[in-house]
């Protein structure tokens, strides 16, 4: 979901990976490195999606946007999307303290009640958490995505939907599943198990193919 590279990176990851007859140019960037978060940049915000305001919007979106999967509120019709999220049938002090049991690395959650005023939930008093991240570089948005979404699946099993197709451009596959690559993620959120050691095999291999694309050395 983040793969971490900037665009020359992931050119030269495509053209390594589809072998693509070209040559390819990158310039380096001067000054800049790859553990400096945006905040730290000193430069302006321009959101690139009006659900995206900020880089604390932009921080949590990995984990945050597989709630497009989900009947749950991702936030949409309020100042603050992909950062806070829940649905009508939750109790927000209940979905913050399981969140926080989970003791996630990172990140914190409080409780919060926000009614949108367009999209899931629209007008209705919705209830969930706030992801407050308290060190971006322990927090880990997609497993935590996944965690939020399997812990509020199971306060409230007989209200929680996946939702349907179709999703932008696919018509059949539901969209948890176009989220997260395969229907694995779906299970271990339904309950499932082994997700943590798949994730880890994957990561692996993806990170000894990232190596040999890298401009800037790892912070």
């Amino acid at each position: 979901m983040r793969y971490a590279l900037t665009p020359g990176e992931l050119a030269r990851l495509f053209l390594k990976r589809h072998r693509w007859d070209l040559e390819l140019r990158v310039e380096r960037v001067q000054g800049w490195s790859r553990g400096v978060l945006f905040g730290e940049t000193g430069r302006f915000w321009i959101p690139p999606s009006p659900n995206m305001p900020s880089p604390e919007a932009a921080l949590v979106y990995p984990g945050a946007v597989l709630l497009e999967g989900t009947n749950l509120s991702e936030g949409r019709g309020t100042t603050r999307p992909f950062e806070i999220c829940g649905a009508p049938y939750l109790d927000a002090d209940l979905c913050a303290m399981e969140m926080n049991g989970l003791a996630l690395p990172g990140v914190h959650f409080l409780p919060y009640r926000f009614t949108p005023t367009f999209n899931k939930g629209c007008g209705e008093s919705v209830q969930g958490v706030f992801w407050r991240v308290t060190d971006p570089k322990l927090f880990r948005p997609y497993r935590t995505g996944l965690a939020l979404i399997r812990t509020l699946r199971g306060l409230a099993p007989e209200s929680f939907r996946w939702a349907l197709p179709p999703y932008e451009y696919e018509k059949e596959r539901l969209p948890i599943d176009i989220l997260t690559g395969g229907v694995e993620g779906r299970l271990f959120m339904e309950g499932g198990e082994g997700m943590e050691e798949l994730m880890e095999a994957d990561e692996r291999l993806f990170r000894e193919e990232r190596a040999e694309c890298l401009l800037y050395p790892e912070a």
